[in-house]
């Protein structure tokens, strides 16, 4: 038999190799779960009392069995459900049905009617603008023909109406269906028309509605309360022929004036909002990304942090270090009951802040003494270690929402804005240019805001459309979503 050759290591090197190991099963973990688990983040304090499925007993002694009687109510059938009367505002369509081999002399006494919600699909018509010329005969003896002007149209050149520039506008930028796909649909109903005739019309819309997003661009930077977040985008560039470039829209978000602005930039680096917030002065709420840390406008702008951010940090390292995690969570459900309170209650600012530093205070002060305590008892490249580690570097911005009724405990509503980019890239993949992800980013920052107002995107843009081109230069955030 071969002898074994023994191997020796130093401490150090066996508690580096221990904590590699931890790392990478943590690693493993969060990889399964995030291929297999649950993606809410919403946190449940376990009960002390709940037991565990499969969780089998020690076997115990059968305990002496006694037999029990009562009497019960019979149990009720279930409740059928109620079936909601359909909408009144829909047109109805009349059939009427009558009786067959009705005898002679009856007559009509009541009706009885039954309703069926029906669907027609989407159907075209042809505008026909006639207009008769007239003669009139002048004092000269000469002849002058008058006809009515055509009323304004916002692409005056082509045949679509403001109607039809809506639909394909809204059909892929809030019902995600890229232009290819609606040229089948169109042909299914009997119209062609080409994919690059389509294309033409939504660059022309673009062009049109550019004076209305640098209104918006204004309207958003007058604000004293920001909101910030970037995702990525893919763009077919001719840099890089047969690969696609990863681009950024910038979203920043009004929580009071209720208005996005999306602002697409070729890269994540400080220049995007660096050049946006030149001149903005008041409250920057992010995630934390340092991009926003040393803009050049800083000294006019207070920097918040996202609790959200911080509670998904926790929620992640449950596998890791599962006490520490459900203490920090349960601090942090303590903090948002406090803010649906507010909200249940449809508190006003100043009674806000009131209830914040009577009641989420003394919760934020006892974490910070928790959080400084408890960040020398872990390993730092460990998930609680990270966890706490970044509630304590953005300590200061975390709790500084308590300072303004107006504020919020997180960024939740810009993340949300940002949701139909990403499922937008599931369908349509990439932006054909930079310049079509920008011509996206207008887009998307207006339907944004529809959404934020509940505003009906197409019957917006269709009346923005009809009135853009009279509408004076000065006046045009008068157009904008929530303005009509």
């Amino acid at each position: 038999m071969a002898s074994q050759e023994k191997i020796t290591i130093s401490k150090a090197e066996y508690d580096a190799m221990q904590q590699k190991i931890f790392l990478l099963q943590h690693e493993l973990v969060q990889l399964r779960r995030a291929i297999y688990g649950a993606k809410s983040e919403r946190h449940i304090a376990a009960d002390p009392n709940q037991g565990v499925l499969f969780d089998v007993p020690a076997q115990e002694k059968e305990p002496e069995k006694q037999q029990v009687s009562y009497t019960r109510n019979k149990k009720q059938s279930k409740k059928q459900p109620v079936r909601l009367e359909l909408p009144a505002h829909l047109p109805r369509h009349e059939i009427i049905i009558e009786p067959q081999n009705l005898p002679e002399g009856a007559h009509r006494v009541n009706v009885k009617i039954t309703e069926v919600l029906d669907y027609v699909p989407g159907t075209f018509r042809v505008i026909r603008y006639i207009r008769p010329y007239y003669a009139v005969a002048g004092q000269d003896e000469s002849t002058q023909m008058i006809c009515a002007e055509l009323p304004s149209r916002a692409l005056p050149k082509s045949n679509a109406s403001e109607g039809l520039l809506s639909y394909v506008t809204v059909s892929k930028f809030v019902d995600h269906l890229p232009f290819y796909r609606l040229v089948k649909m169109f042909k299914r109903l009997g119209i062609e028309i080409a994919e690059s005739t389509i294309n033409g019309w939504f660059s022309g819309v673009c062009r049109l509605l550019e004076p209305l997003y640098d209104a918006l661009k204004k309207e958003i930077m007058r604000t004293d309360y920001l909101m910030a977040d970037e995702t990525p985008i893919k763009v077919l560039t001719k840099d890089k022929p047969g690969a696609s470039h990863k681009g950024y829209h910038w979203v920043y978000y009004d929580p009071l004036k209720k208005l996005a602005l999306f602002d697409y930039r070729k890269g994540r680096g400080r220049e995007g909002p660096d050049e946006m917030l030149e001149n903005y002065s008041g409250y920057l709420q992010t995630d934390g990304y340092t991009a926003y840390d040393n803009l050049k406008n800083k000294a006019e702008i207070t920097q918040l942090a996202c609790m959200a951010h911080a509670r998904r940090y926790f929620e992640k390292a449950k596998d890791n270090d599962a006490a520490r995690s459900e203490y920090a969570l349960g601090q942090i459900r303590k903090l948002y009951a406090i803010e649906r309170q507010a909200s249940e209650q449809e508190l006003q600012p100043e009674e806000v802040k009131a209830l914040r530093q009577k009641e989420s205070l003394p919760i934020l002060n006892e974490m910070e003494s928790w959080l400084k305590e408890e960040v020398y008892k872990v390993a730092p490249k460990s998930a609680i270690g990270k966890a706490i580690a970044y509630s304590l570097k953005l300590w200061g911005r975390l709790i500084r929402y308590i300072e303004d009724g107006r504020l919020r405990i997180d960024n939740n509503l810009v993340e949300n804005s940002i949701r139909p980019v990403a499922i937008g890239r599931k369908n349509y993949l990439f932006a054909g240019s930079h310049n079509a992800a920008q011509h996206a980013a207008m887009i998307y920052s207006f339907f944004a805001s529809c959404k934020i107002q509940n505003v009906e995107p197409f019957e917006w843009l269709k009346q923005t459309l009809e009135k853009i081109q009279e509408h004076p230069a000065n006046k045009l955030h008068q157009l904008l979503p929530g303005q009509l």
